[in-house]
């Protein structure tokens, strides 16, 4: 759970509106698009925002990593 929550952290830092995204998709359960109408952008935006962050958490979270910034 710490490594998660780092983890959200970084993306936080990194890119609001990503974690914005990720909070909404996986947390609230939203669809792509309740999300894209709460965060006044288009659908295609989410789909991007989501892809992007999913692969950056999934590479913080591997096993292995260290969990810093590189």
């Amino acid at each position: 759970m710490l490594a998660l929550d780092e983890a959200l952290e970084n993306l936080r830092r990194r890119d609001e509106r990503k974690s914005d995204v990720v909070m909404l998709r996986y947390f609230a359960g939203l669809t792509i698009e309740e999300t894209a109408k709460i965060l006044n952008i288009s659908e295609p935006t989410v789909e991007r925002d989501w892809r992007f962050a999913r692969a950056l958490l999934h590479a913080q979270l591997a096993p292995g990593r260290s969990g810093k910034n590189d």
